[in-house]
């Protein structure tokens, strides 16, 4: 057993090792603080509080009350919310939450499909989502233009229509995904959602940190009525989910959340999302923008090397994401595995047009790269210069120690976590 434990230790130890030396550009990443995660160690770990605060299944928290509303009243804030949950567990189950308050197994939910930047959470049975193997919805899919790189207004509007004349039960409409880069339309949409009956909703698990940062758009006060979110992509951990919404809907949500989609929710995650979004109220407007900022510098960078970068017509990107057609240089998955081989960590990605050209998630057309770690690491204009000037290295050679070497470097003076209150080395166990 002292072997066994020996071993763990150690495979900690080099997988922190390995990421300090590497590009963490997976934009469904990010890194917390120190004062974050030492709430994660703390007892809370090991209580249960099924219930609502003031409504408890369990003794002994009168403390776990006060954190868990001091966390709701942060979200609020930085939302511009009426009410908050701050209990689901991560971002998939914070939407099964909103599906199961808003409609009934055999409902219609509208969403961008997978290749469109849709998230398996609002994905159809027979490709295993959530929303429709677990909850039993019924899928229709925006219409999307591939050149803006968004939803089409006018089409959707059309489509909307058409799903409700069809005589299908039409119950939420899902803005938000997985690959997002550009605000989507819910000012635009909103109205013509509520005419056909469906609640405008809103997933913004990638994009709650620029949204709370004021540097992407307000879907809340767009007209999108109920907004869920993962707290730990664009916002600074720990990972887990969370809704806002309006009040409307507060206390049928509270049921979805519990008992509906879950039993005890985890106490030492909430203190620390309570500790992240004052975190975030002091922070977040300046990451958000310097976020931003970073990914386009990086996308314009690529581009004028001559790497086919998704949404030019825009300016490429107005979130943390840049998108990469890769086909040039074989597919997604070839290229997710050779950049890992070379200390850059990022994820392959389907894009607009890949089913059709015969493409599946296995070998997609595309990569997704995102900056929100690496600014959080201090990382800024220059450094995404250099960082597009080695994947740009990285594509087009086999000379892995070489990119490596320049990662090495351009990682060495990027090892605590800024726009924080404690400027906390990264790693711990290294």
């Amino acid at each position: 057993m002292k072997n066994q434990y020996g071993k763990i230790i150690s495979l900690v130890k080099q997988h922190e090792k390995w990421f300090s030396e590497s590009l963490p550009l997976v934009a469904s990443e990010n890194v917390a603080s120190r004062t974050v995660r030492n709430v994660l160690t703390s007892d809370l770990g090991h209580r249960y509080a099924e219930g609502w605060p003031g409504e408890r299944v369990y003794a002994g928290c009168k403390f776990i009350d006060q954190i868990e509303l001091e966390a709701m009243s942060l979200a609020k804030t930085l939302f511009k919310a009426e009410f908050a949950d701050v209990r689901p567990v991560s971002g998939a189950c914070a939407n099964l939450a909103v599906y199961s308050t808003l409609s009934d197994p055999g409902d219609t939910m509208m969403a961008l499909s997978i290749p469109n930047g849709g998230h398996i959470s609002a994905g159809k049975k027979e490709f295993s989502g959530t929303a429709g193997l677990v909850h039993g919805l019924d899928i229709e899919y925006f219409v999307f233009d591939k050149e803006n790189m968004n939803i089409d207004i006018d089409e959707t509007k059309k489509k909307l229509k058409a799903v409700q004349s069809s005589g299908k039960k039409l119950k939420i409409v899902m803005f938000g995904g997985s690959l997002f880069l550009f605000p989507h339309p819910v000012r635009e949409l909103a109205d013509a959602v509520l005419e056909v009956g469906a609640v405008p909703c809103y997933d913004a698990a990638h994009v709650a940190g620029l949204i709370a940062g004021g540097q992407f758009q307000d879907p809340l006060g767009e007209g999108a009525h109920v907004m869920s979110f993962s707290t730990h992509k664009t916002l600074f951990g720990p990972q887990g989910g969370t809704i806002v919404c309006k009040a409307q809907y507060g206390e049928a949500m509270k049921k979805s959340v519990f008992p509906g989609t879950s039993s005890n929710h985890h106490l030492h995650s909430v203190a620390a999302k309570a500790l992240m979004f004052s975190e975030f109220l002091k922070f977040g407007k300046g990451y958000a923008r310097d976020v931003i900022r970073n990914a386009q510098v990086l996308a314009e960078t690529l581009a004028e090397k001559g790497v086919s970068v998704l949404g030019e017509s825009h300016g490429y990107t107005k979130s943390h994401q840049v998108a990469i057609d890769v086909t040039k240089y074989g597919d997604g998955g070839i290229v997710e595995k050779k950049l890992e081989d070379m200390n850059i960590i990022l994820n392959r990605q389907l894009l607009p047009g890949d089913l059709q050209a015969g493409r599946h998630y296995t070998n997609p057309g595309g990569i997704r790269v995102g900056v929100s770690e690496l600014t959080r690491l201090g990382m800024g204009k220059s450094e995404m210069k250099e960082v597009a000037d080695v994947l740009h290295m990285a594509l087009t050679t086999d000379k892995a120690d070489l990119v490596k070497k320049r990662v090495r470097g351009l990682r060495r003076l990027h090892q605590r976590v800024k726009y924080s209150f404690d400027n906390s080395p990264a790693y711990f166990y290294r």
